[in-house]
Order: structure tokens, then sequence, then C-alpha cells
């Protein structure tokens, strides 16, 4: 059993503009004091075929971690347009809100994104360099992909003292073990 559970993600001002920056409120149940921060992270998939373009858009530290009910908004900016190739900016992709506890991840939850122009004309005939200015972003809040680690939010209190290692987050679409699930009351925000 986890000691931290996500109950809800509110994803506030979507659609918008790509270069607006990304709020998430998030919600969250906590069954057991941790003596350290969660650490939460938000990730922009920047191309399907290479890593190397993801970019860590948030990087955050919440705490103490007592038992409880618990609500914040996650800010952050939007990816950097120079670091995606051109031929990946418009279209599909993937964005990742992770929470770790001491280096291990123990969540993450996909979501996939549509960048494209508002405009019906620019989408008909797109502009043959992209015109970051128009174009929209819309995270697809319907149906997030929640997979589930198995961790030790107690390393203390095991004999040796060893942590749990995280799965390498490569892997980010993929069936878990059967791990997933969606959040019980996904819903989109103002």
């Amino acid at each position: 059993m986890s000691a931290v559970n996500v109950t809800n993600i509110a994803v506030l001002s979507n659609p918008s503009s790509f270069l607006s920056p990304f709020k998430f409120e998030i919600t969250y149940d906590c069954v057991d004091a941790l003596k350290e921060d969660l650490e939460w992270k938000l990730i922009y998939v920047g191309s399907a075929e290479d890593d190397t373009y993801d970019q860590l858009l948030e990087s955050v530290f919440v705490g103490p971690v007592n038992v409880g009910g618990f609500r914040f908004v996650l800010q952050a900016d939007p990816p950097d347009p120079a670091r995606i190739r051109a031929e990946d900016i418009v279209g599909v992709t993937v964005l990742l809100l992770t929470c770790s506890y001491v280096g291990q991840e123990f969540v993450r939850i996909g979501y996939y994104v549509n960048n494209d122009y508002s405009d019906e004309n620019l989408r008909q005939q797109p502009p043959q360099t992209v015109n970051i200015d128009k174009l929209q972003r819309n995270i697809l809040t319907d149906k997030p992909r929640v997979t589930k680690f198995p961790i030790n939010f107690h390393p203390e209190n095991s004999e040796t003292g060893d942590q749990a290692a995280s799965p390498p987050p490569d892997d980010i679409m993929a069936e878990a073990d059967g791990n997933e699930e969606r959040l019980p009351s996904t819903k989109k925000g103002c």
C-alpha cells in the first residue's frame, strides 16, 4: 500500500497558447507521515524517438508530509521551442507528471498533448516555419495514464536501509505490470 495517493489533478487554463505556463492543481492524501519531502516533476516529451529532446519544466519539493489531505498548484514555464525539432512542435506529444520520495518514483501520470494552430486556415495550410505565437496547446485530460511503482516509504525501518529502485522512465507509455489506473475524478480546470 502506498503512503501517498493522488486523488485528483485539475489541469487549469486548458486549452491555452503554446507559450502559456502549465498549471496543475494536485490533490493527494497521505496515510502515513513521512520524514522527507515529496518531489514533483513536470516533463515535456519533445520527441517520441529521442529522449534528449525531453525538457524538465519544473521540479519542486513539497512538505512536510503529514497524515491528511493536501492540495497545491504546480506551475511551470512552457517548453523551450528552440530545444524541440521543428517537425515535432506541431502535433501530439506527451506531458509527464511524476512524484518521488527520497529518489524513488512512485507515481507517473502521463497526458497526451495536442499542439496545433487555433486558426482553421493555418491548420489547412500550415506555414513552412512554425509560428509558435499562433499555436494552441490542448492537454487531453479525460484519459490520463497513471502508473504506480512500489517503493519503500520507510527505508529507515528496513534492516539494510536499501531503497527499492524505480524503473527507468524511458518506457513512458508501455504497460507497467497492471499497475495502471485512472484517477477517480480528474477534471478540466478553468
